[in-house]
C-alpha cells in the first residue's frame, strides 16, 4: 500500500539517500512546514526537538554558523538553513539532487 502511495504522490524514497537533521520546537509553525516538506518527499530525518533546552540549542547554534531560529536544516552535515531557505532550494531544483546524494 505504501508503494503505491509513494508512486501515486511521486515521491521516491528510495533514491533519498542523505543524512538530514533538523532541529525543531514542537509547535513552531515553519518548524511544522519543513517537516511536511520533507515528508512529502519521502524523506527520513532526525529530529531535534529542543524545546526550553538552551544546551541543545546552543549545539544547534553552533553548527548553524551562530543562527538560534528554528528550525535549522542539515542536509549530510551541510547547513541549509531554515524552513525558507529549504524551500527555495526545492522551488530552483537544489534540493532534490542534495537529498540523493548519500552520505559521506
Amino acid at each position: 500500500m505504501l508503494d503505491f502511495l509513494n508512486s501515486f504522490l511521486g515521491r521516491h524514497p528510495e533514491r533519498v539517500q542523505a543524512n538530514v537533521e533538523i532541529y525543531t520546537w514542537q509547535t513552531c509553525p515553519y518548524c511544522i512546514r519543513a517537516k511536511l516538506l520533507l515528508w512529502w518527499k519521502g524523506v527520513k530525518f532526525t529530529e531535534y526537538k529542543i524545546d526550553g533546552d538552551e544546551t541543545a540549542r546552543a549545539n544547534m547554534a553552533e553548527r548553524a554558523n551562530s543562527r538560534r531560529s528554528v528550525p535549522q536544516i542539515f542536509i549530510n552535515n551541510q547547513h541549509i538553513g531554515g524552513c525558507d531557505d529549504l524551500y527555495a532550494m526545492d522551488t530552483k531544483g537544489q534540493l532534490d539532487p542534495l537529498l540523493n546524494q548519500a552520505a559521506t
